[in-house]
């Protein structure tokens, strides 16, 4: 998406207020108007294959609210914040965003998206528009990126690093609505202070996926909870919404159900199965998952050479009476199209994978 320059150099990207250089203050760049409903969700489901993983799911969320998804792993919360963005599609009932909705997403693993060869520097620079390119280093310093830490090669950067750098790469466009699954993962406190305090002023909306309590804590308005296949929407912060649940943390939300205890018997536990049949299941479980991680290396390898292929043909046909490409031929378009729809459908089936191995490993 392309914004005119002269737009984006009325923007305030970013403002800094440094006290000490342990302690600074970022601002997201003002949000965009947008419709008054920004999110409607009717009836949302997702399955994969036989497996459902939830449905049934009815939300509003309007114009500057904060809400929580909660839940545990697997019960799809991640899922539907990537139905939102349109990363997949609800397999029943039907999703809306509303008018004017520009999305900013920071998915669990786009911090490992990121070329690991590219510096930190270029990271930033190879998405920024426009005039903010002169404004690069300022936005890196507010993240804690300074004097030599700029020229470090993604591969060699911290969890919380990386975290970090993917938000500062998400305040490049003034969006309207931030879907952030995970933020705080990797990050240190003083990172977490940083990120809460940006998105507290920030006046778009937010959606985050997330088990920490303390960044919730005063953030969000408004929890909905997934659980059993269903969500429930809870009005208030997150203690409200703990109290409820009589929960000191969204980490007891994790914790599965215990199985009866009994010696010198073969008891079966909540789950009605026997420990023999547990043990089966667990062995079936095992090998799914091996399936499925030797299956996602594939479709990375199927990737890395579809995207070589792509940059081959950019560099051809950036230069095409170099290389002897015809640019009238039809044919030169097909082949290059073919290649980035093949990508499509091999990044997708690539999230497919991940999402798979998230339940497999978490139920």
């Amino acid at each position: 998406m392309q914004y005119p320059i002269k737009q984006l150099e009325k923007i305030d990207r970013i403002e800094l207020e440094e006290e000490d250089l342990s302690r600074m203050n970022i601002k997201f760049p003002p949000a965009p108007r947008s419709g008054q409903i920004v999110v409607e969700s009717k009836a949302v489901g997702k399955s994969f294959g036989p497996k459902r993983v939830f449905s049934g799911a009815d939300l509003v969320i309007e114009r500057g609210e904060k809400i929580a998804l909660v839940g545990r792993n697997g019960e799809g919360k991640t899922t539907f914040a990537r139905i939102v963005v349109g990363d997949t599609e609800a397999t029943e009932g039907e999703m809306r965003i509303g008018y004017n909705v520009n999305i900013g997403y920071l998915a669990q693993n786009q911090d490992d998206l990121m070329d690991g060869e590219a510096t930190v520097f270029d990271t930033l620079d190879r998405v920024a528009v426009g005039d903010i390119r002169t404004r690069l280093r300022d936005i890196l310093g507010a993240f804690l990126f300074r004097g030599e830490d700029i020229d470090k090669k993604v591969r060699v950067l911290s969890g919380g690093e990386r975290s970090r750098l993917a938000m500062a790469r998400l305040m490049l466009e003034p969006y309207n609505l931030l879907v952030l699954d995970e933020p705080t993962n990797h990050m240190d406190m003083r990172s977490k202070d940083i990120l809460k305090n940006a998105v507290k002023k920030y006046d778009g909306t937010v959606i985050v996926v997330s088990h920490d309590r303390e960044f919730l804590d005063g953030l969000v308005d408004k929890v909905y909870e997934f659980r059993d296949g269903r969500v429930k929407e809870h009005i208030g912060g997150i203690y409200e919404f703990l109290e409820k649940k009589r929960m000191a943390s969204l980490r007891e939300l994790e914790r599965k159900k215990e199985t009866v205890k009994s010696e010198g018997t073969n008891p079966k536990p909540e789950s009605g199965l026997t420990a023999k049949e547990l043990y089966q299941e667990k062995q079936k479980r095992d090998r799914q998952v091996k399936a499925t991680r030797s299956e996602i290396k594939k479709i990375e390898a199927e990737i890395e050479g579809l995207e070589a292929g792509i940059a081959q043909w950019d560099d051809r046909m950036a230069d095409p009476a170099l290389h002897g490409v015809d640019l009238s031929d039809a044919a030169v378009f097909e082949s290059y199209n073919e290649l980035k729809a093949r990508l499509g459908k091999a990044m997708k089936r690539w999230e497919e994978l991940h999402f798979e191995l998230d339940i497999l490993e978490n139920n």
